[in-house]
């Protein structure tokens, strides 16, 4: 079914992570990845991620979301779109706390202010096999790379981490001594990453601070990214290098993580709506 004409796109950001939510529920429509490029073609509506809210799948939740990238790529999980998308649920409902589901599976949202949010993105998926990998490897805290080959000045090792889809955290001094814009399409599609993966450059600058940049999977360098902080969290508190709760510092800002005793990660902050659009799309694109 083609999706309906006249629909109301929120044009939104999580620290500057470009969000664009469009709201299907009621519809009978399911979204695919050309649609989305149609969209991020439109004038002002670039994104880095397309979160589409469907009817619930699930019992106590309100929406189902599908995720997808600017290329048309679906993605498993988006923090920052995520709280987007709570922000909407709460405006709409007047509820302070929902569930959400995506691929990843089902997200607790939490208001904590009027533009502030805080989403349980759930269990970090630490096997080989889950994140994916290509092969085996006995610990992901340390996973072997040939980074010279690529002529990238990074250290021979990452962190691999699941947060809904996969993350290579590098460990390094300064984030910005390094030229993530070249090297991370490179790592992205590595053969090691039979899926793909989400490229972080993370610096420790104290057991509760880090500074951290990404190249997103299918989106590029973004000035935020939820899933890439709470992976980086993960992978420093595994290496004994942070607590289990840290600042996380992305160029559009910073977000609080907190990976709990029950083994679930929550990740705080804030988002703005820029805009909302009416548009239709051509038939060709649905």
């Amino acid at each position: 079914m083609p999706i309906p004409d006249n629909q109301i796109l929120y044009k939104m950001n999580g620290l500057g992570n470009q969000i664009v939510i469009m709201d299907l529920r009621g519809t009978g429509t399911t979204p695919d990845g050309r649609d989305a490029v149609a969209i991020g073609a439109m004038p002002g509506l670039h994104f880095d991620q397309l979160m589409v809210l469907q009817d619930p799948r699930t019992r106590n939740t309100l929406s189902y979301v599908t995720i997808f990238n600017i290329d048309g790529s679906e993605a498993g999980a988006c923090g920052n779109g995520t709280r987007c998308v709570a922000w909407l649920l709460a405006k709409e409902t007047g509820k302070s706390q929902f569930n959400v589901e995506t691929r990843a599976g089902i997200l607790a949202c939490e208001q904590n202010g009027p533009l502030r949010y805080t989403v349980d993105m759930g269990k970090p998926a630490l096997g080989w096999a889950e994140i994916p990998l290509s092969q085996p490897v006995a610990d992901t805290r340390h996973v072997d790379i040939d980074t010279a080959s690529l002529a990238a000045d990074l250290p021979p090792h990452f962190s691999a981490v699941s947060m809904g889809n996969p993350h290579a955290v590098f460990v390094v001094v300064d984030v910005e001594a390094h030229d993530l814009a070249r090297t991370g399409p490179l790592l992205e599609t590595h053969p090691i990453f039979p899926a793909k993966a989400n490229i972080s450059l993370v610096a420790v600058n104290s057991r509760t601070a880090l500074t951290q940049k990404v190249w997103e999977r299918g989106a590029g360098l973004t000035l935020a990214c939820g899933s890439g902080a709470c992976a980086a969290l993960v992978a420093t508190a595994r290496a004994g290098l942070t607590e289990r709760h840290a600042a996380v510092t992305l160029p559009g800002g910073t977000l609080e993580i907190d990976w709990r005793a029950d083994d679930h990660v929550y990740m705080t902050g804030d988002v703005e709506l820029e805009f909302t659009r009416t548009v239709t799309l051509a038939p060709s694109a649905a």
